[in-house]
């Protein structure tokens, strides 16, 4: 399996503006700064199903968690998009994906994806060991809180003392 390097964003607090990993620079509604992490809210444009993107970045976790408007007609069969990552914290603030994802259906399921990537990223060299290591453990532990809390995020991220609120798309 060939698989990409890990990818970067960048979360340009005074700039307003959220850059992705193939470099599209997007304007941001809003960014908001607690103590536990930092929130982002943009419209999508472009994309056939996803209207609008509110992420949390939340260091202490190493997880970005994700809700995403849709288009009128388009469905998720997720309510969150959990992405285990490491991320440095600045006047930027840069999420370095480790590749394996949580998605959540509120009250019901979780899911995670992506285990083969991040083996083929150890692999090829492209992530080592301590951050594979990391990875699993970051998200083991989020599977395991947010069954726990009847497949709750905000339920789980509470419980942490992460008190996660969420602008309308």
């Amino acid at each position: 399996m060939h698989v990409h390097p890990p990818k970067v964003e960048i979360f340009d607090i005074a700039a307003k503006t959220n850059t992705d990993p193939k470099g599209f620079v997007r304007d941001v509604d809003e960014y908001r700064l607690e103590d536990f992490g930092l929130y982002m809210a943009r419209p999508v444009r472009g994309h056939p199903e996803i209207s609008y993107f509110r992420s949390w970045l939340i260091p202490r976790l190493g997880l970005r968690v994700s809700r995403w408007g849709a288009h009128p007609g388009a469905r998720f069969d997720h309510d969150f998009y959990l992405d285990v990552v490491d991320i440095e914290v600045g006047p930027a603030w840069r999420p370095v994906d480790l590749y394996l994802d949580i998605l959540v259906t509120a009250g019901q399921s979780q899911r995670l994806e992506d285990v083969d990537e991040t083996l083929a990223a150890l692999t090829e060299g492209l992530i080592d060991h301590a951050a594979a290591r990391r990875a699993f453990e970051r998200a083991f532990a989020a599977v395991d809180g947010i069954a726990a809390a009847d497949h709750d995020v905000d339920a789980w991220l509470a419980g942490q003392g992460i008190a996660a609120t969420w602008q309308r798309p």
